[in-house]
This record gives structure tokens, C-alpha cells and sequence, in this order.
């Protein structure tokens, strides 16, 4: 099964300078990522990788970036997902729970290609409790 990497995790792996820093549950995070590259399960959309790559000042390491996520391909996103994001936040709101665009949109590619999402983010996990709940997330 297709693991959607949360903006988060991405970071973990990419972005942090000293990765004996990370704790347990990044560790955790950071394992299961690379496990994930190794055996070709990644999936990613535009708007994580827009993330991935914001707020990097230097142009340099901005490209390095950039070069080491391009082995993994957008998923096409349609009107479709976009419908499914607006009606899983009303789902998740009508729950008590709010969602982030982002957020949403991820849990509404996953339900819709059936994927999983790996992500650290409460916000987002508290989205897929909800969802999951409803058995709309893997």
C-alpha cells in the first residue's frame, strides 16, 4: 500500500541538520519513511512538496532539496479530491475537529486512492481519528 509522507516527516528526514537529536518517535518516523522509499510505496502531492521546499533561504540547499524529491512523482490531484477535502472538513467539524486545507486534502487523497498517511502532526492525526472512525482512511 501507497504511504502519503506528511509535510512533517519529509522535514524530519530533509531537513534537520543533527538527526541524533530526534526523539524516539521521529526516529520512528524517520525508519519508516526510508523503509517506505526502499520499497517504492511513496506517494506525494504538490501542495506537501510546496511545503517540503518553503522557508529555505539558501538557494543551494533549496535545489538540493528539490533534486531529492523529484524522484517522487505528483499524484495528480482533480476536482474530485478537492470535493472529497471539503466533505471530510465538514465531516471532521461536524466532529469537533478542525482541519487545515492541507491537512484535509491529504486525508481526502488517501481515502480516494486508499493509501496510507505518515505523518507526527496532532492536528492531522487528529483529522484521521475522525476519518478512521468512519472508516473513510486506512
Amino acid at each position: 500500500m501507497k504511504v502519503l509522507v506528511d509535510t512533517c516527516v519529509w522535514s524530519l528526514a530533509l531537513r534537520r541538520k543533527n538527526r541524533t537529536a530526534l526523539s524516539a518517535n521521529e526516529q520512528r518516523m524517520v525508519a519508516s519513511l526510508t523503509q517506505a522509499i526502499q520499497d517504492g510505496r511513496v506517494a506525494m502531492i504538490g501542495p506537501i512538496r510546496q511545503e517540503v521546499l518553503s522557508g529555505i533561504k539558501n538557494s543551494a540547499q533549496f535545489e538540493k532539496l528539490r533534486s531529492a524529491l523529484e524522484a517522487f512523482p505528483d499524484e495528480p490531484l482533480t476536482t474530485l479530491h478537492y470535493e472529497e477535502a471539503a466533505r471530510l472538513f465538514n465531516l471532521c467539524r461536524g466532529h469537533g475537529v478542525e482541519c487545515g486545507p492541507v491537512d484535509i486534502l491529504i486525508c481526502a487523497v488517501a481515502a480516494r486512492q486508499h493509501w496510507t498517511i505518515l505523518t507526527s502532526d496532532q492536528g492531522l492525526k487528529r483529522c484521521m481519528d475522525v476519518l478512521k472512525t468512519e472508516k473513510l482512511i486506512p
